[in-house]
C-alpha cells in the first residue's frame, strides 16, 4: 500500500505566496510508485486538504486525517515545505513530534534555533564562524542611533529578527533614516537585529545530506540591480544567480567547508542554503534557510540539477530519511 503524503504549503507569514509554490512543485514531483501524496494548506485558524476540483477536507488534529468521499484517511508523513512560521520557526515540527508522525526536514528545536538569527550567529560564534558586528534590540526597548553608527557603521543594516525572503529588512545609508527603518522592523517582528555592512560577493551554498554524505549542492552568487538583495530582486527579476560562483577555487573550499560544518553544528536535516559575504579570504555567515524556496525559479533545485539530481531525487531522498 503506498505510504500517504501530507504535502504541507501555505503557513501565516509573508512568505505564503511562495511557499504555495514551492509546494506545488513538491507535490508534482513526488514519486506515485511510491506514495500517494495530498495537497494540504496550513493556515492560522485551520488546514485542509485541497484535491483537484479544489474542493476543501478540513484535517483533524487529533490523528493526522481528512475525510473524503465518506472514507478515512490517515496520512503517514509530512512533507514540509513552509517557508516562514509555522514551518522555519519549529512550531509544525513540535506538533509532529507530539503526534510521533514522520516529517521531513529539521527537528523543532534547530529550526527554532535557524529561524531567530540572533540566536543563530550567537551559536555559531562559539565555533568560530565569522559574522558580521550586530546589535540586537526588544520592542519598547530604548536606543540610541549615535551609539548604533559608532558600533556598526554607515552603511549598516536593520533586519526583524524572525523573518525570511527579505522580509522586513533594510539597508541603512543615511543617519536620519535609521529610527524609521527600526520602527519599520518592527512591524515584521518585536525584536530586531542591526549588522555591521560587509562589502563583498554575497553567495548562497545548497547543503543536503543526500544518500548518507552531506554534501554541497552548488555555491550560486547573487548579483543584484538594487541596494542589497532584497525580496524585489529574489523574486522580481531584479538579480543575477550565477552557479556555480564566480569565486576563486580558495574561497569555494572556504564556503564549502563553513556551509558543512554549520550543517552540522546545528544537527540541520534535509535541503539547506546558508548565505555568506566574502571579503577576499574570509567568508561572513549571514544566515541559514531550514526550508529554502523549492519554485522552479529557486536556487537550490538548479543546484541540484547541476549535479544531475532532479526535484524528485530530492523528494525521494526526503522521504526516506525522515521515514527511516
Amino acid at each position: 500500500m503506498l505510504k500517504k503524503v501530507a504535502v504541507l504549503m501555505g503557513g501565516f507569514s509573508s512568505e505564503k505566496k511562495i511557499s504555495l509554490k514551492s509546494g506545488d512543485v513538491i507535490f508534482n514531483n513526488i514519486d506515485r510508485s511510491k506514495y500517494e501524496p495530498f495537497k494540504v494548506i496550513v493556515e492560522k485558524y485551520r488546514w485542509h486538504h485541497i484535491d483537484q476540483n479544489n474542493q476543501l477536507f478540513e484535517v483533524c488534529f487529533d490523528d493526522f486525517s481528512i475525510f473524503k468521499n465518506e472514507e478515512k484517511i490517515v496520512f503517514d508523513i509530512a512533507f514540509i515545505i513552509i517557508h516562514g512560521p509555522p514551518g522555519e520557526d519549529g512550531l509544525i515540527q513540535s506538533y509532529f513530534q507530539l503526534k510521533n508522525i514522520p516529517y521531513t526536514g529539521s527537528d523543532s528545536y534547530t529550526s527554532s534555533l535557524t529561524f531567530n538569527k540572533r540566536d543563530c550567529i550567537s551559536v555559531l560564534s562559539k565555533y568560530d564562524i565569522p559574522v558580521a558586528n550586530s546589535i540586537h534590540l526588544n520592542y519598547g526597548e530604548s536606543f540610541s542611533t549615535e551609539k548604533i553608527i559608532s558600533k556598526l557603521g554607515l552603511p549598516c543594516f536593520v533586519k526583524a529578527n524572525r523573518s525570511g525572503s527579505s522580509f522586513g529588512v533594510f539597508k541603512v545609508n543615511k543617519k536620519e533614516d535609521l529610527e524609521n527603518f527600526i520602527n519599520k522592523a518592527f512591524k515584521f517582528d518585536n525584536e530586531i537585529l542591526l549588522e555591521s555592512y560587509l562589502q563583498g560577493t554575497e553567495v548562497s551554498v545548497g547543503v543536503m545530506n543526500y544518500k548518507d554524505e552531506i554534501r554541497v549542492f552548488g555555491i550560486t552568487e547573487l548579483i543584484t540591480e538594487n541596494d542589497f538583495f532584497d525580496y524585489d530582486a529574489k523574486y522580481n527579476g531584479n538579480s543575477k544567480e550565477i552557479t556555480p560562483a564566480n569565486i576563486s577555487s580558495e574561497q569555494k573550499e572556504l564556503v564549502s567547508k563553513l556551509s558543512i560544518k554549520i550543517y552540522k553544528k546545528l544537527g540541520m536535516k534535509g535541503f539547506t542554503r546558508s548565505e555568506f559575504i566574502i571579503i577576499k579570504d574570509q567568508a561572513y555567515f549571514l544566515e541559514i534557510n531550514s526550508i529554502p524556496g523549492m519554485t522552479n525559479e529557486s536556487i537550490f533545485p538548479k543546484q541540484a540539477k547541476i549535479n544531475n539530481i532532479s526535484i524528485k531525487d530530492l523528494c525521494n531522498e526526503m522521504l526516506e530519511q525522515a521515514l527511516n
